[in-house]
């Protein structure tokens, strides 16, 4: 399997958190992470940053915002030009979607946790 290198935009130091989760699914399955979220951290040895710095050569986002806090994300993930971005149970956006796609960047409505599970990631 190729490591794939993947932004979790939404990440929590919170174990009961599905970005908690997926950091620390996507790091076990030897994938090289990237994290930000509302506040500073650490998850799975992957340091969670409080804002939006350059980033280069990303594979895939994985979303886990709502499409209300998604918006002040719009640019940067479009200039980060990643190859798809994951948007995971609720976080679904249709007027991003064509944004993305617009730009070239292909959309996956799905689960980051699933994906990885059944290695379709």
């Amino acid at each position: 399997m190729k490591s794939k290198k993947t932004l979790v935009i939404g990440a929590s130091t919170n174990p009961e958190r599905y970005s908690f989760r997926a950091v620390s699914m996507l790091v076990g399955k030897g994938h090289s992470v990237l994290a930000i979220g509302q506040k500073a951290g650490e998850v799975a040895g992957v340091k969670i940053q409080t804002k939006a710095l350059p980033v280069k050569n990303i594979d895939t986002i994985s979303l886990y915002l709502n499409p209300v806090r998604q918006r002040d994300y719009y640019n940067y993930i479009i200039e980060s030009h990643p190859k798809r971005v994951i948007f995971n149970p609720g976080t679904e956006n249709p007027q991003f979607y064509q944004l993305l796609e617009s730009n070239g960047i292909e959309v996956e409505v799905a689960c980051t946790l699933v994906l990885l599970a059944t290695n379709q990631f």
